[in-house]
């Protein structure tokens, strides 16, 4: 009997896809790969136990992230660490849009948005068995970038939305340390920022979210003293 020339190719597992991108994401977060380094498919490939193909897929998902870097001819690096007046311009940004939608995010609150932010952050807020750090640092940035993106997203302007996701603000600002302080203090800060969101109170949905984002601030910047 003649073989169905027509059936598709059976496709990999998502779940594999998925491993090799958040490996790499977890070694950039963490400074395994150093920022600006090559990355090489062939080391990533025997290191992972993969082929190149799920490999350059994850790469090239987190070219889309603005994590790493691909030149003709040269192949993948590791996006640059930001500069000191990036970082400056990066909060001065943050400062201007997000304080204002975390007020305008009460507005428009409902008992849905709320049980999903809560989620998010209890979701932070939730220490993993696993030993590995970097896995633990690496979901915390990810789920950082999701309660700040819900926030504004609930606050309804997608300008301001899609600003903040174009400088993929929280990965770059996660590079810059690689420490269990930066959880847990802004772990802190989002359970101000929900409780406030829980009393419905704008002015200190805003008034909390500009502290965490000034003290996110203050955190970092002596990375580059």
């Amino acid at each position: 009997m003649e073989a169905d020339k027509s059936a598709a190719p059976i496709p990999r597992p998502l779940s594999l896809a998925n491993e090799v991108y958040e490996a790499i994401f977890s070694q950039l977060m963490a400074l395994k790969i150093a920022p600006g380094a090559r990355i090489t498919v062939d080391n990533l490939s025997r290191e992972l136990g993969v082929s190149q193909t799920p490999i350059r897929e994850a790469l090239g998902r987190l070219e889309g992230e603005g994590l790493v870097n691909k030149t003709h001819l040269i192949g993948f690096s590791a996006a640059p660490q930001i500069s000191v007046r990036q970082f400056a311009n990066l909060y001065e940004l943050r400062l201007l849009l997000e304080p204002h939608a975390a007020r305008e995010a009460v507005a428009r609150l409902t008992d849905k948005n709320l049980a999903a932010l809560t989620e998010a952050a209890g979701v932070m807020g939730r220490r993993a068995k696993s030993g590995d750090e970097r896995a633990r640092y690496s979901q915390f940035a990810r789920q950082d970038a999701v309660f700040h993106d819900m926030i504004v997203q609930t606050a309804g302007n997608d300008l301001i939305r899609d600003t903040l996701a174009h400088q993929h603000v929280h990965f770059h600002i996660f590079r810059l340390m690689f420490h269990s302080r930066v959880t847990a203090e802004a772990l802190e800060e989002h359970e101000a920022i929900i409780a406030a969101f829980e009393a419905r109170d704008g002015q200190a949905a805003e008034q909390a979210m500009r502290a965490h984002i000034e003290r996110s601030r203050d955190r970092l910047l002596p990375v580059f003293e």
